[in-house]
């Protein structure tokens, strides 16, 4: 069975969630993604995330100006995590019943 750990992208960019959107936009072409995760706020906290579509309809489709809109602003947060060992086919369900189409992967261990 092919898992999502087997297709995965192992280099995860994150943002601060005080940063511009200008500085996101920044960090997505120097990195080449398409989407970043967002710092927690504080240790127990979850993840968020930003992709390029919510920097188009939120701040560029809006006029609005990138340098004048934070990361923590228009982030999604909690994100959806998917979990390395499902398999693909159980991945694109989970996203799919989101109505999204990236998510961070949550490498599981056993201890």
């Amino acid at each position: 069975m092919l898992t999502v750990r087997d297709i995965m992208t192992r280099s995860v960019v994150v943002v601060r969630r005080a940063a511009t959107i200008e500085d996101a936009i920044w960090l997505m072409r120097a990195k080449q993604v398409r989407s970043l995760i967002v710092e927690k706020a504080f240790e127990d906290a979850p993840y968020g995330i930003i992709t390029e579509k919510d920097i188009v309809y939120g701040v560029t489709a809006l006029g609005k100006d990138p340098s004048m809109v934070f990361v923590g602003s228009l982030m999604r947060q909690p994100c959806i995590e998917i979990p390395s060992d499902i398999s693909i086919e159980a991945a694109a369900q989970r996203l799919s019943e989101a109505g999204i189409h990236r998510a961070p992967v949550i490498e599981t261990t056993n201890c």
